[in-house]
């Protein structure tokens, strides 16, 4: 499978201050690939010197196999992206919008472009209204198709499901499938709301204090995420002693949810449920469940 996008050693420092240190990540062709991190991490830093916004002061940035500085710059004219959030005219209609792109760009047969990247999109029926009007999850529409005017085999998109409400959410990851599946773009996503990227990206890259410490598929986390369950108990004290002395599991109390995390198996259950009621330990609730991706990460960040 060919590699898309080749990163090895890369530091970027501000002001003294390290934002990201020896940094490397592999993207491959045909990835959605989440790339994941708390605010604060470097995402941004990251997409700025893939897209040479900014430069680093030390590593390599390989796009499509660039070998120099100057193939780098040719290999963007592949990369479409949306970086903090969509730069649109205010006073424009998507479809104007789009037209402005299409000629400082150069792009040909513009109207039937246009047409098909709203059509894509989802915002064929803005009719006349302007930017400044569009609801958030408009805006980032709009940001993706002009991103998409150009056809590119990249897509990378900065965070782009902050502030949208759970539909726009739903519809975002439709379409970025779409994108994927359909017209065969490889994507980049960074953002921190772990629960939806889950449901998109095929792969991974964890990043934290400048580095990425992690690059995983979902098949692999699915095969490493660790079964457990979940007891939830006003006497979490108490609960803790049975645990630790009659039934000898590991456990963790989970804050702030007031929750139990035991490591065992689905068959526990029974022994726990008789060891807590011989103990007078009321239970709330106990049930078997699975890491998700949002406690591996917090797993490894801590």
């Amino acid at each position: 499978m060919k590699t898309v996008l080749d990163i090895h050693g890369l530091s970027k420092n501000f002001d003294k201050q390290a934002i990201l240190q020896d940094l490397h990540l592999t993207i491959r062709e045909g990835d959605i690939y989440g790339l994941i991190g708390k605010n604060g991490a470097g995402k941004t830093t990251l997409i700025k010197i893939i897209t040479q916004l900014l430069f680093a002061d030390k590593g390599t940035v390989s796009l499509f196999s660039s070998q120099t500085e100057n193939e780098w710059t040719k290999a963007l004219s592949r990369v479409g992206s949306v970086i903090e959030s969509p730069v649109a005219h205010n006073h424009l209609t998507a479809y104007q919008n789009l037209k402005y792109y299409c000629m400082i760009r150069h792009i040909p047969n513009a109207d039937q472009v246009i047409r098909e990247t709203l059509d894509y999109v989802g915002l064929t029926d803005t009719g006349k209204k302007v930017f400044r009007d569009f609801s958030l999850g408009m805006k980032q529409r709009l940001g993706i198709a002009i991103a998409l005017l150009s056809k590119p085999d990249f897509l990378i998109l900065d965070e782009p499901i902050n502030g949208l409400d759970p539909i726009g959410i739903k519809e975002f990851r439709l379409m970025i499938q779409r994108l994927n599946q359909e017209q065969g773009i490889t994507i980049l996503i960074s953002s921190h709301i772990l629960s939806e990227l889950y449901l998109v990206a095929n792969r991974f890259g964890i990043l934290d204090q400048g580095k990425v410490i992690r690059e995983i598929s979902k098949a692999e986390f699915e095969t490493l995420s660790e079964d457990y369950i979940v007891l939830k108990t006003a006497d979490q004290e108490k609960a803790c002693q049975v645990l630790k002395e009659q039934i000898q599991l590991q456990f963790k109390v989970v804050n702030p949810e007031n929750e139990i995390h035991i490591f065992g198996q689905e068959q526990d259950v029974k022994q726990i449920l008789k060891e807590l009621t011989l103990a007078d330990v009321a239970i709330d609730e106990i049930y078997y469940a699975r890491q998700n991706l949002e406690e591996y990460f917090t797993q490894l960040v801590e």
